[in-house]
């Protein structure tokens, strides 16, 4: 699972040969939250409330490039939050 992008601890990926909804991977720590693409709900896991807002902050910012690649299942890396 490639990572796409990192910031304040966090560490998001995203799974290439993966059905269902399309959704990444968050990974503060010891903690992790899956995250639906579309909606940006935390659909599984235990992340901490502070990391879930700025996942949600920063797939908005980048919900187009985030569902082009689970369609295309082609990876690039993302900016992180600034």
């Amino acid at each position: 699972m490639p990572v796409i992008s990192r910031f304040y601890g966090i560490i998001i990926k995203m799974y290439f040969k993966e059905h269902g909804i399309p959704h990444f991977h968050a990974i503060y720590a010891e903690y992790n939250g899956v995250f639906n693409a579309k909606t940006f709900e935390m659909i599984e896991g235990d992340l901490p409330n502070r990391a879930q807002k700025m996942v949600i902050v920063w797939a908005k910012k980048y919900q187009k490039d985030l569902l082009e690649m689970w369609k295309t299942q082609d990876y690039k890396k993302l900016p992180g939050l600034k």
